[in-house]
Order: structure tokens, then C-alpha cells, then sequence
């Protein structure tokens, strides 16, 4: 992010380092500064150029709530070259990746860990990445900077839906997104899938955008959601955080976000033409993922899949070993599942354990 948003963050939270974290605060105010520097300078190189680029077709935006398999989905269709996805110098680094992101990219790459803290898959900074990493850094208000102080309110969501923001506020997180599309376009010049499960709630808003974008949405059982992303929040507010979390309430905060997002979903999938948008499950992608991602690629029209077929069947013979992380529900969590995701279960094909009320 800019020194500006960088700076603006730490005065809303009072600058509530805890002194274990003031290394890494640091080494966020020496890149701020930078950012703000570079940001300048890319816009003074590239801004006229930008303003020419046209956004190629059809866009594609994956949906789903976290740890649902969007990444998995995510990366699989990324493997399609006709296809560009933002990677993660583009998203994490936006404000100088046109100036110095390819030399980053190959020769900067050790220093990524080199799988992701909460579940394994492997990172790299020529990976695809969520988008929304990339609206944060340039400013916009996010669900994801309550990382950043995990131990004041989480309750903040707004931004998962759009619907509370003013026209100001929503016209410029548009123009926000419409300008980092633009600049990937302009380094790739290729039709661009995006994927952040912040985008779930916003359907609405992104339908509206690029009329001519389509969406996958992958649903995966609550029973695994539910303690999967408790448990990568946890883990990322221990590594990312400027404090040492402490008596969170994630449980909540998990639940609460979900209907925000899904009561938003539910309302924008209703405007959408059904020949834009295709439904797909975690459970179906891994017991068949040449076969389900042929249909998808059928159903939506996106291009040729037998041109991308093999790619699809090494990527996922070589990954077939992988290890899920294993989740155990007590039953009193069970029950509140049950109570507050039922219309999910029922939506999605997922049968509910035990009493449902």
C-alpha cells in the first residue's frame, strides 16, 4: 500500500503495534514510502497508455466463499494460456509492477515462501492471486485489513457486499478495480480471470460492470468451510498482523460474514443471463477435475478445452497426492451450522448432520 493509506490505517487504530510486530511495521512504512514514490512515477510512464486499453473478452470471475476450492479452481484454469490471471507481484505490488514486476518475477522469486501458511499449496510470486490484494494496496477499504489489527472490532464488512456504500465510495472502488484490470491487461493483453471470494457479494456490481463477463461459483460442504476458515484467519492474523491476536471471536465474524455474502450472492445471481454463469462444487472438481471443468468450459462457451485438456490432466496428476487439512466439528457448532448456513446445504446438495434447528 501508499504511505498515505499505510499511515491513515495506523491512526484508525492508534498505532496498537504490539512490540514483537514494530520490526515488521517497519518494513511496511520503508515500502509504503516506495509505493507512493513508484506509484508517481508508473502513472507518469504508463497513465496515457492506460486509458486506451480495452479489457479483452470474456472475462472470468470465480466465486465462493474461502476455502471453498476457489484457488484450486482458480489455478487449473489458469493453466489456460489463452487466459491471464493477476499473479502475486501484480496484486501485492501494484503500484510499481508495470516498472519492475517482470525482473521481480525472475529474480526475486526465492525469497516467496514456498507453500501457503494455512493449507500447503504451493506460492510463488508468478502464481495467480486474488485480486483483492491489489484494491487494498491501492487504497481501497477492505474485509482483509482487519488483518492488519485483529484484537479491535471485525465487524466491519461493508465492502463484502457494496450495497452500504455511499455513491462516492462505490463509484471509486470501481474505478479502483477497473484501473488494476486495465493494467494487467496492458502487461498480459489477454481475457483476464479474476478470483477473490470478497467478488461472491458483488456479482451484482461486477455483472453491471462488464456486461460481458461470465462467473463460476464452487460451493463446498459448510461442515468443512466453517472450521477451514476459522482456521485461515487465524493464521494469517498470527503471521500478517501488527499484533498478537488474542480472545477473537472468530467464530461470529466467520458466521456473519458468510450470510452477509451469501444473502448478496443469492439476491445478484437472480439478474444474471444463466448462460453467464456456471455452479460447481469442491467435492465434484476433485473426483473429477478433466471431466468438470470440461463441462464448465462447455456450458459457459469460454473456448476450445481440448487445446487445454492435457495441461489439466498433468497438473492434476502431479497433484494428486496432496493432503487436505482435516476439520473436526464439535456438536454443539455442528448444530449452529445447521441453523444459520441450512438454505446452503439445501441450495448446494449437502445433506446436514444430526438436528438442523
Amino acid at each position: 500500500m501508499r504511505l498515505r493509506t499505510w499511515l491513515s490505517l495506523l491512526a484508525k487504530h492508534r498505532c496498537a503495534i504490539h512490540p514483537l510486530k514494530l520490526g515488521l511495521a517497519a518494513t511496511v512504512t520503508a515500502f509504503a514510502a516506495s509505493n507512493s514514490i513508484n506509484y508517481r512515477l508508473q502513472n507518469m510512464l504508463y497513465g496515457k497508455r492506460l486509458k486506451k486499453v480495452e479489457l479483452k473478452q470474456p472475462m472470468i470471475f470465480i466465486l465462493g466463499h474461502w476455502r471453498s476450492g476457489t484457488t484450486y479452481l482458480h489455478e487449473l484454469i489458469s493453466l489456460d494460456d489463452r487466459f491471464a490471471s493477476p499473479n502475486t507481484i501484480q496484486c501485492f505490488a501494484p503500484a510499481m509492477f508495470l516498472m519492475y514486476g517482470r525482473l521481480i518475477e525472475r529474480w526475486l522469486n526465492f525469497m516467496m515462501p514456498r507453500n501457503r501458511p494455512m493449507d500447503n499449496m504451493q506460492m510463488g510470486f508468478q502464481k495467480p492471486q486474488e485480486d483483492e490484494f491489489a484494491l487494498s494496496n491501492m487504497g481501497e477499504p477492505s474485509t482483509y485489513l482487519r488483518m492488519a489489527f485483529p484484537n479491535h472490532d471485525l465487524a466491519n464488512n461493508d465492502y463484502l457486499d457494496l450495497r452500504e456504500l455511499t455513491s462516492e465510495e462505490l463509484a471509486h472502488w470501481k474505478a479502483t478495480l477497473d484501473r488494476f484490470l486495465r493494467m494487467v491487461t496492458l502487461q498480459e493483453d489477454k481475457p483476464l480471470i479474476l478470483k477473490s471470494p470478497t467478488h461472491t457479494g458483488r456479482i451484482a456490481y461486477l455483472s453491471e460492470m462488464y456486461p460481458q463477463a461470465k462467473f463460476i461459483h464452487i460451493a463446498r460442504d459448510p461442515y468443512d468451510v466453517y472450521p477451514s476458515t476459522i482456521r485461515l484467519w487465524q493464521t494469517m492474523d498470527e503471521v500478517q498482523s501488527f499484533q498478537v491476536p488474542k480472545n477473537v471471536d472468530y467464530s461470529e465474524y466467520v458466521f456473519r460474514s458468510f450470510e452477509r455474502m451469501y444473502n448478496a450472492y443469492n439476491d445478484g445471481v437472480t439478474q444474471i443471463a444463466p448462460e453467464r454463469i456456471c455452479q460447481t462444487r469442491y467435492e465434484d472438481m476433485v473426483k473429477d477435475p478433466v471431466g468438470e471443468l470440461g463441462r464448465i468450459y462447455s456450458e459457459l462457451k469460454l473456448a476450445d478445452y481440448d487445446q487445454v485438456r492435457s495441461k489439466i490432466e498433468a497438473a492434476t496428476e502431479a497433484s494428486k497426492d496432496y493432503k487436505k487439512n482435516e476439520h473436526q466439528l464439535n456438536e454443539a457448532t455442528r448444530r449452529e451450522v445447521n441453523r444459520r448456513w441450512g438454505h446452503y446445504f439445501e441450495k448446494y446438495g449437502y445433506e446436514m448432520e444430526g438436528e438442523s434447528r
